[in-house]
Order: structure tokens, then C-alpha cells, then sequence
């Protein structure tokens, strides 16, 4: 049979029909993939196909052989399983950060690391709608522009803005310049970690930053950047709250160990006091955010000290009682 011009590429044809288009439960017949490069304007024998099969196996593809009814070829696992894939799917459809138009886009690609069978699985058991999403589309750009800032050691100007009732961006007053350091991940959101004249070590959210430019000057380094660790800044910030840290000495029922530990970590100290409890310290930085989490554990966790955090928290329960008792049916 002559050669036609695209017999060049006539394995990559194969190896990409294969990864689209089969997997264990759905292999390709061998009269299918001559159909194919016949459409393709390859033809092709049953004989030079099995060579075509053995080449891919020499060159290391993953090739599952079936007999039987469905006699076929199936391309094997690629980088990713389906279950690792629907993993990285519902990340996707869980961050905060980002749109539901760019979360449903992502997930169509994922879809193009597996078969089209295993793809189409993959859409139906993700639900993007009724989550709570960014309206922000330039999100996931943002994220590069400042990863490069810091590759680079530059400084970042910025717009930075709020939404109002209208669902309508309110920008805060001037371009803000900052040194950037990290980017975190809390509560499906991403912060940037930087340095500011006016607020020194603080951190802003990425899905609410526009106008990101870098300004070619370096960072700005302080002993409190230099000693920056991720892992102990998320511990002490709920809810990406400023502020300074103070050491809390607090009170559980020992059935709360497991969150502790949650919020925490395993490096904290859980000192037992008397059969049902267990008292620790921890740096936090004070914000609402914290004394609604302890709020949330009712009569179960008691603050110990410093003062002023109890008379805080005590404040914070008794504005939001005044709020109840003066309320107008």
C-alpha cells in the first residue's frame, strides 16, 4: 500500500485517539483505529497496526491489551487517576478566588488528561453552581504577576477595592505600594503576605487586588520579614485578621483535643487540668474572627488569660446581645 503524506505522524495519531478516546472499560477495537486513520487520511493494515501498538509499548505508553468481546486497545493511567483527578476538581470548584466561569474552564481541562469517558464523569459530579465564587476574573492572572514580583524582589503598586451592596467595586483611596512575600492559602481564599510603610507585616486578598505592577524597586526587608514562617502566621491569624499577637492561655473539655490540634497544630502543648479538661497557650493575632471561634464551642472552652482578651471577648458577647435586646420586631 503507498504511503501517504501523513504517515509521519501517523503514531501520534494513535496515541492521541487512545488517550481521548479509551481507557480499561473502553477499549478500541482494531477496526476502529483503521476507520480512524482512514478518516484521517492514513490508510492503514491490521498488520502495520499491531507494529504501531509495539512501538508505542517500546517507547513506554501504557498500552492495555483486551480480549475477548471487547478485544481492543485502552491507553492505561496517565499522570493522574480519576480519583486524583476528582480531587483536583472539587480544590477547583472549592477556592473562593476563583470565578465560576474560570472554575468550570479548569475543570474542561483537567477533563483533557483522561479519556472522554472518564472526562464526562468527571463534569457530572462536580456542581459549580450555588457556591459561593469570586467575582473577580483576573484572579489567577493576579497570582503570576505578584509570583513574578517576588521572583524578582520588586515591589508592587496596587489598586485595592471592596464591594458594596450594589455588588459594585469601591476602590480605597491611592495606589498602595508594597513589598511581597508569600502567598497563603485561608479558608479557600488567597492572601498575599507583604509588607507595607503603614502597616508593616499585613496581608490583603488577591481576588479583591487590581493594577498589579511592579515598580523595580526591592523589597523592603525588616527583622519581622526575615522571620517569617507561613505555617506559624496562619496559626496565629483567623480569618486573615491583623494584628498583634498575644499569647492566650485557654480552657477545653478534652473532647475538643482534636480541633486544637486542627487549628494548631501537634507542636502545641495540651496540659491536662483535672479528668475533663486540658488548658494551653497559643500566639494569636485578636480579631472577631477568633471570638466567634471560641463562641462556637459554647460552655466547652473557657478563656484563661490575658485579661484583656476575656474582658475582649466578654465586650464582643455583650454588643452582640445589646444588638438583640434593642432590636425592632
Amino acid at each position: 500500500m503507498p504511503k501517504s503524506e501523513n504517515q509521519k505522524i501517523k503514531l501520534l495519531i494513535i496515541k492521541e485517539y487512545l488517550e481521548q478516546n479509551t481507557d480499561e472499560s473502553h477499549p478500541a477495537t482494531t477496526a476502529e483505529l483503521l476507520n480512524y486513520l482512514e478518516h484521517r487520511g492514513i490508510p492503514a493494515e491490521r498488520k502495520s497496526l499491531y507494529r504501531d501498538i509495539q512501538c508505542l509499548e517500546e517507547f513506554g505508553c501504557d498500552i492495555i491489551r483486551t480480549t475477548g468481546k471487547n478485544a481492543g486497545y485502552a491507553i492505561g493511567a496517565g499522570t493522574f487517576d480519576l480519583p486524583e483527578l476528582k480531587l483536583l476538581a472539587d480544590a477547583v470548584l472549592s477556592s473562593k478566588f476563583l470565578t465560576e466561569k474560570k472554575s468550570a474552564q479548569l475543570i474542561q481541562k483537567l477533563g483533557t488528561l483522561t479519556s472522554r469517558y472518564q472526562a464526562l464523569e468527571l463534569r457530572r459530579s462536580m456542581v459549580v453552581s450555588g457556591r459561593v465564587k469570586s467575582m473577580n476574573e483576573s484572579v489567577i492572572y493576579n497570582v503570576d504577576d505578584i509570583h513574578q514580583a517576588i521572583l524578582a524582589n520588586s515591589q508592587i503598586n496596587f489598586r485595592y477595592f471592596e464591594w458594596d451592596r450594589d455588588k459594585q467595586r469601591v476602590y480605597r483611596k491611592g495606589v498602595r505600594t508594597a513589598s511581597p512575600y508569600a502567598l497563603c492559602w485561608d479558608d479557600a481564599n488567597y492572601y498575599l503576605i507583604a509588607h507595607t510603610e503603614e502597616h508593616g507585616l499585613t496581608h490583603f486578598r488577591v481576588d479583591k487586588m487590581t493594577q498589579i505592577r511592579q515598580t523595580g524597586e526591592p523589597r523592603v526587608q525588616t527583622e519581622e520579614t526575615r522571620k517569617l514562617d507561613l505555617s506559624t502566621y496562619s496559626k496565629e491569624v483567623f480569618g486573615m485578621f491583623s494584628g498583634s499577637p498575644v499569647t492566650v492561655r485557654m480552657r477545653f473539655e478534652n473532647s475538643l483535643a482534636g480541633v486544637v490540634i486542627d487549628r494548631f497544630g501537634k507542636e502545641i502543648m495540651l496540659i491536662p487540668d483535672g479528668p475533663d479538661h486540658f488548658t494551653c497557650m497559643a500566639e494569636i493575632r485578636i480579631s472577631p474572627i477568633f471570638y466567634s471561634w471560641i463562641a462556637e464551642f459554647g460552655t466547652r472552652v473557657r478563656l484563661l488569660s490575658p485579661q484583656s482578651v476575656v474582658d475582649g471577648f466578654k465586650e464582643n458577647c455583650r454588643a452582640i446581645l445589646e444588638l438583640y435586646d434593642n432590636s425592632q420586631p
